[in-house]
C-alpha cells in the first residue's frame, strides 16, 4: 500500500477517534440513556455494517440468548468510510436502530473505552481496524475485530504485534467458521481432512484488494476445516468468477470459487479418510455471538493469530497471483509474529 493511501486511512481513522469526526462525517445523534448491567460491557466502534445491528439485537434481546448472559452492549462510535457510499448510506439508519436498543451514542474513543469492558470493532472496511482497535488494545481490553482482520497483512500484523506487546487479547473470525458443518470437521466426523472446496460470494470493493471485501467468507470457511499450512497460491479471475487453488505444505490441496453472477449462497465439501461432508448451511450469527462471549470472559481467542493472519497472506497471494495472470505465488512468511 502506498503512503499517502496509509496515511489517508490512519487519519481518517484517526480524526473519527480523536475529535467526533466519522471519517469526515460528524455523528448526528446525542447520547441517551443507557440500560445498566452488572456484567461485562460492550462497546462497538463502527455501524455501517447490518452486523453491528445483529450483534447488538443478540447481546441486547429482552430474552435469554444462551451463551450470552451477562453481556450487554451499551455504547456505540458511529464511523464510516468516506470513500464507500453504500456505508456512508447505511450509517445514520443503522445508528438509529442500535440507539434504539438502549445503547448510548458517543462521539470520541476514549469515551468509548471510559463505557466498556470490551470492543467490538464493526466497521465494513478493514483499512481503519488497525487505528479503531489499537485505543483499546493499549488499554489492555479484549477486542473482536469483524472480518476481515485489516485490508492487508501489513495491517494484521501490526494489530497481532501490538495486541501481543500489550497483552490485549484480539480475536477476529467470519460467522462461517463457526457453522455446525465446520464444527463436525474439527470434531473428527471425515477423520483427517485430505482436501476441501468451498465457496461464497465474493462481490468487490475498489477499495479493498478483491477478496477482503466479501469472499473472506469462503476463505475463512476453507482454513477452519483445513488449518494453516498453506504455502503456494493460484488464482483463475474472470468478471464472474474467482477459483483459487491453495496447496498445502503435507500436499493437500483445498479450493476456493467466489462468485459474482449466481445467487449468494455458502459452502463447500470437505475430503476425508472416513468420509466426505457437505458444508453448510450457515444458520445465522449466534454461534459467533457465543465465541465471542466466551472470548470477553475468558481472553482466549479460539482462532490462533497465526492462522488469522495466514488467511491475509492468502489472500494477498491471490490478488499477486491474479495481477501475474494466473501464476503460482508462494505466501507471505508470517513465522516469529
Amino acid at each position: 500500500m502506498k503512503s499517502s493511501r496509509r496515511n489517508f486511512i490512519r487519519n481518517t481513522a484517526l480524526a473519527g477517534i480523536g475529535t467526533g469526526l466519522m471519517g469526515g462525517l460528524r455523528p448526528l445523534y446525542g447520547r441517551g440513556l443507557v440500560q445498566q448491567t452488572n456484567g461485562i460491557r460492550i462497546g462497538i466502534i463502527g455501524l455501517d455494517t447490518s452486523h453491528a445491528i445483529a450483534f447488538t439485537k443478540g447481546f441486547n434481546s429482552p430474552a435469554t440468548v444462551p451463551g450470552l448472559e451477562g453481556m450487554r452492549v451499551v455504547a456505540a462510535l458511529p464511523q464510516t468510510s468516506p470513500d464507500i457510499e453504500l456505508n456512508k448510506k447505511r450509517l445514520p439508519e443503522y445508528t438509529e436502530q442500535v440507539k434504539a436498543m438502549g445503547v448510548e451514542i458517543v462521539d470520541t474513543m476514549q469515551a468509548l473505552l471510559d463505557k466498556s469492558d470490551v470492543i467490538l470493532v464493526e466497521s465494513n472496511d478493514g483499512r481503519p481496524h488497525l487505528a479503531q482497535a489499537m485505543p483499546a488494545i493499549k488499554a489492555g481490553k479484549k477486542v473482536f475485530i469483524d472480518k476481515p482482520l485489516a485490508a492487508s497483512l501489513a495491517d494484521g500484523i501490526a494489530i497481532a504485534k501490538a495486541a501481543k506487546k500489550y497483552k490485549a487479547p484480539v480475536f477476529s473470525s467470519s460467522a462461517l467458521r463457526f457453522m455446525d458443518s465446520v464444527k463436525q470437521v474439527q470434531q473428527g466426523v471425515v477423520g483427517k481432512v485430505t482436501g476441501a472446496d468451498t465457496y461464497s460470494p465474493a462481490a468487490l470493493e475498489k477499495t479493498h484488494p478483491d477478496l477482503f471485501w466479501y469472499g473472506i467468507h469462503g476463505i475463512e470457511t476453507l482454513f477452519a476445516v483445513m488449518g494453516s499450512g498453506c504455502t503456494t497460491v493460484t488464482r483463475f479471475s474472470t468478471p464472474g468468477n474467482d477459483v483459487v487453488v491453495g496447496q498445502w505444505a503435507d500436499d493437500r490441496i483445498g479450493t476456493f470459487r467466489g462468485t459474482r453472477n449466481s445467487p449468494s449462497d455458502f459452502g463447500g465439501r470437505v475430503f476425508g479418510e472416513k468420509g466426505n461432508l457437505l458444508l453448510g448451511p450457515f444458520k445465522g450469527y449466534e454461534a459467533l455471538l457465543q465465541e465471542i462471549a466466551t472470548f470477553f470472559r475468558t481472553g482466549v481467542a479460539p482462532v490462533k493469530p497465526e492462522e488469522t493472519l495466514e488467511i491475509l497472506a492468502f489472500m494477498e497471494a491471490a490478488q499477486e497471483s491474479k495481477r501475474k495472470g494466473g501464476k503460482p505465488v508462494t505466501l507471505a512468511n508470517i513465522n516469529n509474529i
